[in-house]
């Protein structure tokens, strides 16, 4: 995969389809993951007509992993010496979990480079169940490792329903998490991104088309949470689909088809 001199560090990032007039999509990831995580988007959005730009952030991945902490700030100034560097100018931006509070930096910091902004299974801020709940996991990481960790991520990310119907699928994605390359500075670096996060006061100045996009069955970052965004951002649609706050894995039919149908909107 093609690599990027940046914003002081090298990005590792993949660039799938073609110009054909539908425009471009940017993907933002999720805490912990790497680009691959859009492998059950990256078709469909492919298929539609669209380019698609996706990349490792900091700290995950081929991308270099510098020394943090990180913010939501620093990986939207990433995305865009990234985005600059390849000529994407009036782009669709997508992010989710970690990935929407970076593509809300990135809205507020850089309107005009984007045709519009979707926002999946995120928050503006973090509630005191979440933040209780992260402050655990980087205990955890740092008595029991970034795997252990990422075994009980795999519990809250995935429904009831997907373990009991789908015990092959939820056993291999339990085990690739846990499996996952990353140091502990890495993961500390990036969980301080999701617990330090704050722009639901000033979200509101948001003026792009923007989706905000949930898992019915989120329990990771409660579904409030992303409707509490949603109604801060004046004039932004709502829409949910089936599964949790992995539904981008778990159910991703129904999550394309929703991310695209608000990008034909946006486009015709």
């Amino acid at each position: 995969m093609p690599q990027a001199q940046v914003n002081g560090i090298t990005i590792n990032y993949q660039i799938d389809g073609e110009e054909t007039g539908k425009g471009s999509v940017v993907l933002i990831n999720g805490l912990a993951d790497d680009l691959e995580s859009w492998d059950f988007q990256v078709p469909a959005l492919v298929e539609d007509g669209y380019r698609v730009l996706r990349f490792d952030n900091r700290g995950i991945g081929k991308s270099d992993k510098p020394a943090g902490p990180y913010s939501s700030r620093m990986l939207a100034d990433d995305a865009k010496a990234l985005v600059d560097l390849l000529g994407f100018t009036k782009f669709h931006l997508m992010g989710v979990s970690m990935g929407g509070m970076i593509a809300q930096e990135y809205a507020l910091a850089y309107a005009d480079d984007l045709a519009s902004l979707t926002l999946g299974c995120t928050y503006g801020k973090a509630d005191g169940f979440c933040q209780n709940m992260f402050g655990m996991w980087g205990d955890l990481a740092q008595g029991l490792g970034v795997p252990f960790v990422m075994r009980d991520v795999a519990l809250w990310a995935f429904t009831g329903t997907f373990f009991e119907e789908r015990p092959e699928d939820a056993a291999e994605f339990g085990e690739a998490m846990a499996s996952l390359d990353m140091s502990l500075g890495a993961y500390l670096s990036q969980l301080a991104v999701i617990q330090k996060h704050d722009a639901l006061d000033r979200i509101g100045n948001v003026t792009m088309p923007t989706l905000v996009l949930a898992g019915e069955e989120d329990i990771l970052i409660p579904v409030r949470l992303s409707k509490k965004l949603q109604q801060a951002i004046p004039g932004s649609d709502w829409k949910t689909v089936p599964g949790g706050h992995a539904c981008l894995w778990e159910s991703p039919d129904p999550f394309n088809s929703a991310f695209i149908a608000f990008l034909n909107s946006v486009s015709s």
